[in-house]
């Protein structure tokens, strides 16, 4: 019976324990704290992601490794694969929890994007909304989610509200400008790629936010055919590059 082992304890990890547990699978979680929610339904070690000897211990005891969500260090899960294969790959990992790369490598495949620069200092913040234009958004690279590590600069006079809202963070997680888009709705899609090469995708949806937050999702979402198969031949071409 295949194991399978999971960087992250939450609830993405209790819901694919659940999933795979009909299929035959086993799981093991590794997490930071004891109380992790995917520990109600598969055994739990419990170490810091960095940890090298939980991460050996974690090794020895499964077959194949994946990861609970983006923010788990990419230098584990590269670890991790010298001694068991993981999917999807580290550098899939390493490009989903940075904005930068993850923007550069949609902008190499084609799939388009708003203008961004990177901020590594408060003189480049000048220059990439002076290259840019407001209004626009300076945002973390990293650890960003629910519309935390964000600042909307409407005219270039909010830049130093912005630096000093997350200047300090760019030392640490990093800084990327990105022009604001002003769009209707956000539509997402899932799809999976197999270790063969298949390739599926679930139908399009669409997300409503609130004050930042998901709120709600609807699918299938309000789409035409055209519009579908534009967001699937992106995906596609992204699960490609991946691997």
């Amino acid at each position: 019976m295949t194991t399978v082992g999971i960087l992250g304890g939450g609830q993405l990890a209790r819901m694919l324990a659940l999933s795979g547990a009909p299929l035959g699978l086993r799981f093991l979680v590794l997490d930071t704290v004891a109380d992790a929610c995917a520990g109600q339904f598969a055994p739990l070690i419990v170490g810091d992601y960095r940890d090298e000897a939980a991460l050996a211990e974690f090794a020895s005891r499964i077959d194949i490794a994946t990861f609970d969500f983006e923010n788990v260090p990419a230098e584990s899960a590269q670890w991790l694969s010298a001694r068991a294969p993981v999917f999807p790959s580290p550098r899939a990992l390493a490009v989903a929890q940075d904005r930068l790369a993850e923007k550069t490598l949609f902008r190499e495949l084609g799939i388009p994007v708003p203008e961004f620069a990177d901020v590594p200092d408060r003189a480049a913040l000048d220059a990439a909304i002076a290259r840019i234009g407001a209004p626009c958004i300076l945002k973390t690279r990293r650890l960003g989610y629910d519309g935390k590590g964000q600042f909307r600069i409407k005219t270039p006079a909010d830049a130093d509200a912005a630096w000093e809202a997350l200047g300090a963070q760019a030392a640490t997680v990093g800084l990327i400008l990105e022009a604001f888009v002003s769009f209707e709705r956000e539509l997402s899609v899932v799809a999976v790629r197999g270790r063969d090469g298949e390739f599926r995708t679930w139908p399009l949806t669409e997300n409503w936010h609130v004050d930042g937050v998901l709120s709600v999702s609807v699918a299938p979402a309000r789409a035409d055919d055209a519009l579908a198969n534009a967001a699937f031949a992106h995906a596609r071409s992204l699960a490609d590059a991946l691997d």
